[in-house]
């Protein structure tokens, strides 16, 4: 993956229309090679996580194209690559498994990540029901050795609908059930990159089943 590494380098600092078309064969190239490497991902997650599918490595990888009608970034380019596993392709709403490549800032994940509002209340309501159950994932030594924290987007207060004095209220608070686990530009371009992927995707995937187990009871 060293030539997507390259490839990602090049483009940060030279993010604009006119470099890309010159350049758009090795992003091509790049493009497949995050798509293969995809498809391998996809295929050794049925092995723990069956429930996804025989997904199309096409409806998980993001585009590389940035939507920038309502940014005052205008940048039209992504500088990184990443691909979103989950029953559904990159366009779920249930949990799934996150891959980001990026120079210096790769990194692999997942879980649910800003969910919408049903969804989130879904959540919400079966760890308010089965806090123990949650935390118990979420706090085993192997989990926490590799993902040390949960996304940090909280509200400030008790989401509408559940109580205040609630003893694990700050499970609750927060908008998304999102975890990562960052990997070095050195382990993206080694022979044991897809190793590494698939263990830290097996260690999140009971987490990953509660989460969608949640979303499936309450929508």
């Amino acid at each position: 993956m060293q030539e997507v590494l390259n490839f990602l380098s090049e483009l940060k600092v030279n993010n604009n229309k006119e470099w890309f078309d010159q350049n758009r064969k090795r992003y091509e190239e790049s493009r497949k090679k995050v798509l293969f490497l995809t498809e391998l991902i996809i295929h050794e997650i049925n092995k723990f996580d069956p429930e996804i599918g025989n997904q199309n490595p096409k409806d998980c990888v993001f585009r590389i194209f940035r939507d920038v009608r309502f940014s005052p970034d205008k940048t039209p380019y992504k500088i990184n690559m990443g691909s979103f596993i989950a029953k559904g392709g990159r366009k779920s709403v249930g949990a799934g498994y996150y891959l980001h490549i990026e120079p210096g800032g790769s990194f692999v994940g997942g879980g649910a990540y800003c969910p919408p509002a049903d969804s989130l209340k879904a959540l919400r309501t079966e760890i308010f029901d089965h806090p123990e159950e949650f935390k118990n994932l979420i706090n085993s030594n192997s989990f926490r050795t590799m993902y040390p924290e949960m996304y940090d987007d909280k509200l400030k207060t008790a989401p509408k609908g559940f109580p205040k004095d609630f003893p694990e209220i700050d499970l609750l608070k927060y908008k998304s059930y999102a975890f990562t686990s960052r990997i070095s530009d050195s382990d993206v371009s080694g022979d044991a990159f897809v190793g590494k992927i698939i263990a830290a995707f097996k260690e999140l995937s009971p987490v990953n089943r509660f989460l969608n187990t949640a979303i499936e009871k309450w929508l």
